[in-house]
Formats: structure tokens, C-alpha cells, sequence
């Protein structure tokens, strides 16, 4: 069982910046895939970016120049650099982890943290 908690959500202006963390715990085996989704009211979750334990980055078009996704494996955290952000990008983020390990994937995801870009 894997447990991830987010963290650095809150009301930040047109512009600015937030910096969201995931500690993850629990039975993270060699080979998964971490990433962020969003999801804003009364719409779907969508995926924001996403960093695998060997491999590329990637990031929706919307966030592509403007959030940074990272890892540190020691700590077993994630984070997601949010710039320049916009009232768009207005959504509750979850953290998720997709463990390959095994023969089927098991995905797990934290309780979410919402993101207000507002004047």
C-alpha cells in the first residue's frame, strides 16, 4: 500500500507562483510513474505532468513552460513548480503514483490540494 499527502496548495495572484510537495510512503517498488492531475469544478481530472522513476518528463500543453515537475528520491517527494500561473489553471491537484511493478497496475492517489488564481 502506497499513502501520498500533497501539500502548498492556496490563493495566489494572476502571475505568480506556487510550489505544490507530495510525500510519498508505503510499498513504492522499483518501477512507477508520479505525476500531478487537476481537476476544476465541473470538469474532469486532467493530467498536469508526470515523471517516471526511469525515463522522460511530460506535461500537458496547457502547463508546457510554466510548471516544472521533480523528484527526490531519497525523500520520496514530488513537487510541482507552478509560474506564471493563471485563473485557468483554478483546481483541486492531486498527487498520484502508478506502480508497474506487479502485474497489473495499481494506482494510488493523495487527498488533493486546491490551487485558487485569483485578483
Amino acid at each position: 500500500q502506497v499513502q501520498l499527502v500533497e501539500s502548498g496548495g492556496g490563493l495566489v495572484q494572476p502571475g505568480g507562483s506556487l510550489r505544490l510537495s507530495c510525500a510519498a510512503s508505503g510499498n513504492i517498488f522499483s518501477y512507477y510513474v508520479m505525476g500531478w492531475y487537476r481537476q476544476a469544478p465541473g470538469k474532469q481530472r486532467e493530467l498536469v505532468a508526470t515523471i517516471p522513476s526511469a525515463g522522460r518528463t511530460n506535461y500537458a500543453d496547457s502547463v508546457t513552460g510554466r510548471f516544472t515537475i521533480s523528484r527526490d528520491r531519497v525523500k520520496n517527494m514530488v513537487y510541482l513548480q507552478m509560474n506564471s500561473l493563471k485563473p485557468e489553471d483554478t483546481a483541486v491537484y492531486y498527487c498520484n503514483l502508478d506502480d508497474y511493478s506487479g502485474p497489473t497496475k495499481r494506482s494510488y492517489w493523495g487527498q488533493g490540494t486546491q490551487v485558487t488564481v485569483s485578483s
